[in-house]
């Protein structure tokens, strides 16, 4: 009675969850398009390449996550600009909307629909006043750089930015927020939490990711869409190579044997791409192997716009790894 209580439960389950996320997921895709659609107006308006603010808007997206003192965009659009700025800093009205009020004590919101309002929860207006500015710097890969100089005042903002600009003028579309998991499934692998454990090789620390053990040669997968942003030799790591991914993680893979022929600082990867093998590199000056078993150890680091920090990978890869099995069983 209480297997068939709970194969009914199962079968109920899985007739009422399947229509759930095929409707989430068409959910996503219309969210992509409604704000594709509203980039490329802007672009028409400004002449502002829509993936400079698709990369933008993608950033600040990223940062309302890493920041507690922001809120959750409420629209489609997450570029965060304070009241005061918005307003203009003398404005004594702290909620006004009027463009020309606004001018007046030079305050930077724009009516980006000519509905007579300049207004922070309005989608339009948002975007129109970004490519505004981003327009009065030029439209060339350098004005692109210096206007984001000048507005975050730091230059890993700049290079992330910058980074998922390319990414989107790469695939031409927004939806590349998918994952992978690290290795195939068909080769032998094992892992478990490892991050925050004790490091002795160079001074006392944490390990600040997940060992994947396998054996040398096994392919390492991209989790994620991204750009490379480091490559080469690293005492700790050996051959390891950095991902920056669309949600402003930094992916690291390390102890590699070699990397994929062609990847070089600055490719541009897809969800799944091979980057490397497994090996057993790192502790040690440049070509150092064997101190240890072969691995690929794992790290994500979530920047805030100020500074990054590193959080325990296993989660992810869990999820990843569960995600591409049923994948394989699906089909």
């Amino acid at each position: 009675m209480t297997l068939r209580r709970i194969i009914l439960g199962l079968l109920i389950c899985l007739f009422i969850c399947s229509p759930c996320m095929q409707a989430k997921a068409q959910s996503e895709k219309d969210v992509y398009a409604e704000r594709l659609a509203l980039y490329k107006k802007m672009e028409t308006i400004t002449h502002v390449p829509w993936f400079y603010l698709a990369a933008v808007d993608t950033y600040e997206r990223g940062l309302r996550k890493a920041l507690r003192d922001r809120e959750e965009a409420e629209g489609m659009i997450s570029i965060y600009y304070a009241k005061e700025d918005w307003v203009g800093v003398l404005n004594p009205n702290k909620e006004d909307q009027n463009p020309h009020t606004i001018q007046l004590f030079e305050g930077i919101g724009l009516d980006g629909n000519d509905d007579g309002y300049a207004r922070l929860d309005d989608d339009e207006d948002v975007l129109y006043t970004l490519a505004r500015y981003l327009e009065s710097y030029g439209y060339s890969e350098d004005d692109f750089r210096i206007a984001l100089w000048h507005f975050y005042q730091r230059e890993q903002s700049v290079n992330i930015v910058y980074g998922h600009a390319q990414v989107y003028a790469h695939f031409d579309q927004l939806h590349l927020h998918e994952h992978a998991f690290v290795m195939p499934l068909h080769h032998n692998y094992s892992y478990r939490s490892t991050w925050g454990d004790r490091r002795g090789w160079g001074g006392r620390r944490i390990h600040e990711g997940t060992d994947i053990f396998a054996s040398y040669g096994v392919p390492i997968q991209s989790a994620s869409y991204g750009i490379v942003e480091t490559i080469g030799w690293n005492p700790y790591g050996g051959w390891r190579i950095g991902i920056r991914d669309l949600d402003n993680i930094y992916h690291y893979y390390a102890h590699l044997s070699g990397y994929e022929k062609g990847l070089e600082k600055g490719s541009i990867l897809k969800a799944g791409q091979v980057i490397g093998y497994c090996g057993s590199s790192g502790y040690g000056k440049p070509g150092t192997q064997g101190k240890f078993p072969p691995h690929l150890h794992y790290g994500m680091y979530r920047d805030n716009g100020i500074t990054e920090w590193s959080f325990d990978p296993y989660p992810s890869l869990k999820v990843w790894e569960r995600a591409a099995k049923k994948a394989r069983y699906n089909s």
